[in-house]
């Protein structure tokens, strides 16, 4: 399964959520998390980012405070003036980026920040991880909007299928 970003998965995506979500209730942990690091690694051989950054263009990570130490320091600026040029806090009393997309996200997807990156960006879409699971709230959310999340639903879905 080769994902097109032409193609309709979105439709795809938002059609199978009910699946998604009954599929994240009931599944087996321990066979889902062995399964996750191939089906990441697949997702990431057939899914090109830098074509998509719909991630950077709608959404924000979580700017921790190492996040914020580092970023700050490699731009050269005092954490307060980093916070208060990119940053506001959000419901949960998160620092998020002020606007969409994200200000260090370039006109060729490229961003600007990548190797001091967010550890929330690092991780994204936690296709490898628990959190797939611990969090399915955030798997559905990301697997509307990230072709690389929707290609493991869809293929988990297949295994348990079978």
């Amino acid at each position: 399964m080769q994902i097109n970003l032409n193609d309709n998965w979105q439709k795809k995506a938002a059609a199978n959520q009910k699946q998604y979500k009954q599929f994240l209730k009931q599944a087996d942990k321990n066979k889902v998390l062995r399964q996750l690091p191939e089906l990441h690694e697949e997702a990431f051989s057939k899914v090109d980012c830098l074509q998509c950054a719909a991630c950077c263009k709608n959404y924000s990570p979580r700017f921790k405070t190492p996040d914020i130490k580092r970023i700050s320091k490699h731009l050269r600026m005092k954490e307060s003036a980093f916070i208060d040029t990119y940053l506001r806090l959000d419901e949960d009393g998160d620092y998020v980026v002020k606007s969409s997309p994200c200000p260090f996200l370039g006109s060729d997807n490229f961003c600007s920040i990548y190797e001091q990156r967010p550890s929330d960006c690092e991780r994204f879409p936690y296709t490898d991880e628990d959190v797939l699971l611990k969090r399915p709230q955030l798997t559905l959310k990301n697997a509307s909007f990230c072709p690389a999340t929707y290609y493991v639903m869809e293929k988990l879905l297949q295994t348990t299928a079978k």
